[in-house]
């Protein structure tokens, strides 16, 4: 097993400080914050094929399935969001880490969009194959190496740019799928500087820390997307719900975008409140 030591993903800034507490819920498994950006990360990584692997062979169905009617539930919000904002009928989609096909059959059956699945879990892709969908069996890094054309109306990240080795080269690799006039959507939890939703305990796991890599806020997610060549166009009404939606566009080559992370100190002392809360839900003590 290898493993690497990464400075700030967003912005290559490596004097981080350890969310505080947060080895009482990993087993001793430290994952930092960002000083110069507030963006929350783990530093010490495993290569994509590992952590793709892990989730292939250990944590998918035992931790995590797309059959449970909260997952289901999420892809249907997911869904109706993009469907809103930009379109699905017509529109050719992939999903990176398309898991057993839940959300391309979705969008296929009801939304008349053209899917494709890219998914390193053999498993998974014989459940998509059995439901009638198209499917590349590998990480986004070895489907975008295949020498695919680039030809797709919107890529889609479910709950998945947080669990890869380098969310700047998963969507590098989404941005080189889409055509010129492409779209992207992410989703992911919304969980920082924002109303606590659940205990601390149900947000860091015991887990390999590198198998959830990165934990965005609102500002963060539309940040990482800036600086890796999109341009941030709709999100939803995160504050009051448990999910985290951008849609994006391909920024025009040449043009910048201005973004803004997070004050780390804030994000320090949300975590901080986040554990002492978490800990009065479970004993009752203040």
């Amino acid at each position: 097993m290898s493993v690497k030591v990464f400075p700030c993903d967003l912005c290559g800034h490596d004097d981080p400080v350890e969310v505080p507490y947060v080895r009482f819920y990993t087993n001793n498994q430290p994952v930092h914050i960002c000083r110069k950006c507030g963006f929350v990360y783990v530093r010490e990584r495993r290569s994509a094929k590992e952590i793709a692997d892990t989730w292939s062979n250990e944590l998918f169905g035992e931790i995590y399935t797309s059959a449970w009617p909260a997952v289901k539930a999420r892809l249907l919000y997911v869904a109706e969001f993009v469907d809103s904002t930009v379109g699905l009928k017509g529109k050719r989609v992939t999903e990176i880490g398309g898991g057993e096909g839940a959300f391309l059959e979705l969008i296929s059956r009801h939304y008349g969009a053209e899917v494709f699945g890219v998914e390193p879990s053999g498993q998974n892709c014989r459940a998509m194959n059995a439901k009638g969908l198209e499917c590349f069996q590998g990480t986004i890094e070895e489907y975008a190496a295949s020498g695919n054309p680039a030809d797709f109306d919107l890529a889609a990240i479910l709950w998945t740019l947080e669990n890869c080795m380098s969310c700047r080269d998963m969507l590098a690799a989404a941005h080189g799928l889409l055509k010129d006039d492409g779209h992207i959507v992410v989703a992911t939890g919304s969980r920082i500087l924002v109303p606590f939703k659940k205990p601390l305990d149900y947000y860091f796991s015991a887990n390999p820390a590198d198998t959830h890599a990165f934990r965005f806020s609102a500002n963060t997610l539309r940040a990482m997307l800036a600086v890796c060549g999109f341009a941030p166009l709709h999100i939803n009404r995160y504050i009051d719900t448990d999910y985290l939606v951008v849609v994006a566009g391909k920024r025009p080559e040449g043009v910048e975008i201005e973004w803004k992370g997070d004050d780390y100190l804030a994000v320090y002392d949300f975590f901080e409140r986040w554990h002492k809360e978490s800990l009065h839900y479970r004993t009752g003590e203040t």
